[in-house]
C-alpha cells in the first residue's frame, strides 16, 4: 500500500473555488485508479470523482459540471478543482484508490459557507 496525503481545503464562499490535492507514493500513483472522496456532516463517504492511471475521469452526478479532477504524473499528484462551490460540498475530502483499497488519510475540510 502506498502514502496519500490530501491537502488544499479551506472555507470558502458559495459559488468560490477551491483545488485540492492529494500527494502519492510513486507505487501507488503509477499504478492504481485514484479518486476524491468525501464524507459529509451526517452522511456517508461517498466517491466524488476517479480517475485511472492513463487519464480518464468519472464524477459523481452531483459534481459533474463543477468539478475536475486531474493528474501531475511528475509530481505524483492528483488535484480535484471545484469551481461553484455550493453548502451541500461541505465535507471532508479524502484521496483513496477508486475502490478504497488503501488506509483513510486524515482527509482536508472543505467549508462553503457565507
Amino acid at each position: 500500500q502506498g502514502q496519500l496525503v490530501e491537502s488544499g481545503g479551506g472555507l470558502v464562499q458559495p459559488g468560490g473555488s477551491l483545488r485540492l490535492s492529494c500527494a502519492a507514493s510513486r507505487s501507488i500513483f503509477s499504478t492504481k485508479p485514484l479518486a476524491w472522496w468525501r464524507q459529509g456532516p451526517g452522511k456517508q463517504r461517498a466517491l466524488v470523482a476517479g480517475i485511472t492511471v492513463s487519464g480518464r475521469t468519472n464524477y459523481a452526478d452531483s459534481v459533474k459540471g463543477r468539478f475536475t479532477i486531474s493528474r501531475d504524473n511528475a509530481l505524483n499528484t492528483v488535484y480535484l478543482q471545484m469551481n461553484s462551490l455550493k453548502p451541500e460540498d461541505t465535507a471532508v475530502y479524502y484521496c483513496n484508490t477508486t475502490w478504497a483499497g488503501n488506509p483513510w488519510g486524515q482527509g482536508t475540510q472543505v467549508t462553503v459557507s457565507s
